[in-house]
């Protein structure tokens, strides 16, 4: 199954958070494979890193009524990521347990308490604003990223199309092509925020007639306003019905 993970990169100007797709085996213990997945595995995107240190372990998680309480041990207080990081290092736990939908808010425990050394784990945001709830605004790669349709879901009619996007005035245009990569379906819509903020983003396209062939490929991409050329594209394989 395929693992939304946020990572952190700084280029030595303002850092950010990247968002990366990783491809694991499936299990139902989701929020423990995602944090492991995080921990331990080294991210694909150039520059970035890990905000915590890989002998991290997780001791236990709770999810009861949207807050999900993770346990770390000891080895979680070594984390460093400098002055400029801090606010992103929790973000970057806290937007990958919140990729999950029974997740609304996330709060740490270290040894199953909450002591002082705890509290000051970030340095000066700390854990004293617990619980922590999911923002994007800091999450910069990849400017668009698609939540819905799943790659190789079946499509509908109309075929929903869901995500999130950092493009300019946050317009979003989506398009469908048949097997043969003939254009069945275009649509356009405007995300709730534009660059530099960002946004979610909802549209449906309809197709008339049956598609040719058993497969067939979304786009999501922008326009640039400069040469009108396609930017950031975003392809997810689907299967007609």
């Amino acid at each position: 199954m395929d693992l939304a993970i946020y990572y952190l990169k700084d280029d030595g100007q303002q850092p950010y958070l990247v968002r990366e797709v990783h491809r694991v085996p499936y299990t139902t213990a989701v929020a423990s494979a995602a944090l492991h997945e995080l921990i331990s595995t080294p991210p694909h995107t150039p520059g970035a890193q890990t905000v915590l240190p890989p002998q991290t372990k997780v001791l236990g998680i709770k999810i009861e009524n949207g807050l999900c309480t993770v346990n770390f041990s000891e080895e979680v207080l070594k984390a460093n990521v400098g002055a400029a990081g801090e606010a992103l290092g929790i973000q970057s736990i806290v937007n990958t347990l919140t990729e999950f939908p029974e997740i609304r808010q996330v709060s740490f425990q270290v040894n199953g308490q909450v002591d002082e050394r705890a509290k000051n784990w970030w340095g000066h945001v700390g854990l004293y604003n617990q619980p922590f709830k999911r923002d994007l605004s800091s999450v910069v790669k990849p400017p668009i990223w698609v939540t819905y349709p799943l790659p190789n879901q079946v499509a509908s009619v109309p075929l929903l199309v869901k995500g999130s996007a950092m493009v300019f005035e946050g317009t979003v245009n989506a398009r469908l092509r048949d097997e043969q990569g003939q254009e069945i379906a275009r649509g356009y819509t405007t995300a709730t925020q534009g660059a530099p903020g960002r946004g979610d983003f909802e549209l449906r396209l309809t197709y008339q007639k049956p598609p040719s062939g058993s497969k067939g490929t979304l786009e999501v991409f922008w326009v640039s306003p400069k040469d009108g050329s396609e930017l950031d594209k975003v392809t997810v394989p689907l299967i007609w019905p």
